[in-house]
């Protein structure tokens, strides 16, 4: 029976079939049960309150063992899914048990876990709302506080990570994203097979790096197969000394290669773009974009403009023909002719006299062992890159971080693959 009154500020719910009720909804069984049920009209929510059947053992969270009853905690409260509009909230005294081997401990509930402020099913609503909305988003459907809402997170990230197994990767992704502006950046780690996000640190450094080699069994390490990474020495630097035959496993990423190339020709670019302005020719004036686009995509009418570039005798136009016939060599099968092929491209790009094009071929003649091994994984960190662009997402619905370790929550959180929901114990 529920009282009434316009002056009642709350009333309690009598009635063995709304205490029935309420113990269906929440799952609880015995030796638990539903004691009341008291509705606050004014505060639109509902408290149930919990309590326990006399019992004398407890099993131990740690080492299940059943162990005496040693004393009840203070009442704590756990936020529920909503009934109807009204916010529900459950309310007990946890039992503790005094195990002999690990002291006394408070009992594992049924409807949470031992960290939470809120129940399973709440915070797997959370997680599911989580996946498609920002935080900001997410903590004012659900009236939660941002702090809140990024505990859900943390604990769902803590779970999924602690969940995985020990599984050999066999083609693994470097890469490196920006935190902000400026000299801020995480290391990625990503499975190129699944597409997901195997480790996170902070800063591009060495040590960024061997922190993941250090989690990884020695079985892990000799499966891995491939690395797809970019030519940064420190990450370099850190796969030799933990990976076993490393030199032959790093590629060097086709994509990085396009784009050390494509930065020689935009050099060539500006530099010549000013001389001709200079002299009242704006034929390369706004044309910076098109020498890094594939012409098939271009527009008929920029595509006829851009060929008639290219026929010029532009330095820019001899820069993207080196460009061009040097990515060439990833239309290879067979390395004989791969290594010829790139003889041939680095002798004509050395002799072209475009000081940004000598200096490119230089370099990837240095890197060359590492960028022919393409031939033989026929890997890229395209995975990577489609990574960074969720990545990207996520930092963008956010409108930045506080920090990088909520950053790399984040993270995890979207691009980790990882199994996030609670299991309350039973």
């Amino acid at each position: 029976m529920v009282a009434t009154g316009s002056r009642r500020r709350y009333a309690t719910i009598s009635g063995m079939q709304d205490h029935e009720l309420y113990r269906r909804i929440l799952g609880i069984e015995a030796p638990w049960y539903v004691e009341s049920v008291e509705l606050k009209l004014e505060a639109d929510e509902i408290h149930v309150h919990l309590a326990h059947y006399g019992m004398i053992h407890w099993p131990c969270p740690e080492c299940g063992v059943d162990c005496p009853l040693y004393d009840h905690q203070p009442e704590r409260q756990w936020r529920h899914l909503d009934t109807c509009q009204y916010r529900t909230i459950l309310h007990t005294q946890p039992p503790r048990s005094a195990c002999p081997e690990h002291g006394v401990r408070a009992v594992h509930l049924p409807w949470a876990e031992p960290s939470s402020r809120f129940t399973a099913l709440f915070e797997r609503l959370a997680i599911d709302w989580l996946k498609a909305a920002s935080q900001k988003a997410v903590a004012g459907l659900l009236h939660l506080s941002w702090d809140e809402i990024h505990g859900i997170m943390e604990r769902a990230v803590q779970r999924g990570l602690e969940r995985r197994k020990a599984e050999v990767v066999s083609e693994i992704g470097v890469d490196e994203k920006a935190f902000r502006k400026g000299q801020h950046y995480l290391t990625l780690v990503n499975d190129l097979k699944r597409s997901r996000v195997l480790y996170v640190a902070e800063d591009r450094k060495q040590s960024s790096l061997d922190g993941f080699w250090e989690t990884l069994t020695a079985e892990q390490l000799a499966g891995i197969e491939a690395i797809a990474m970019d030519m940064w020495d420190p990450y370099i630097t850190s796969v030799r000394e933990h990976v076993p035959d490393a030199d032959g496993k790093i590629v060097f990423d086709k994509f990085h290669v396009a784009q050390h190339l494509g930065d020689a020709v935009d050099q060539v670019r500006r530099g010549e773009n000013k001389i001709l302005r200079a002299a009242g020719d704006d034929r390369l004036a706004g044309t910076r974009y098109d020498w890094l686009r594939n012409p098939a995509k271009m527009e008929p009418k920029d595509r006829r403009e851009f060929a008639e570039l290219k026929k010029s005798g532009l330095k820019t136009a001899r820069a993207w023909a080196l460009k061009e016939t040097g990515m060439a060599l990833y239309h290879y099968t067979y390395e004989r002719p791969a290594r010829k092929h790139f003889r041939w491209w680095h002798n004509w790009a050395v002799r072209s006299r475009l000081q940004p094009m000598i200096e490119v071929a230089g370099m990837l003649k240095r890197r060359f062992p590492n960028i022919i091994t393409y031939l033989r994984h026929r890997i890229t960190n395209a995975a990577s890159e489609s990574i960074n662009a969720k990545i990207q997402w996520v930092k963008y619905t956010a409108r930045g971080y506080r920090n990088q370790q909520n950053f790399i929550h984040a993270i995890y959180f979207h691009c980790g693959g990882l199994d996030l929901a609670p299991e309350p114990t039973k």
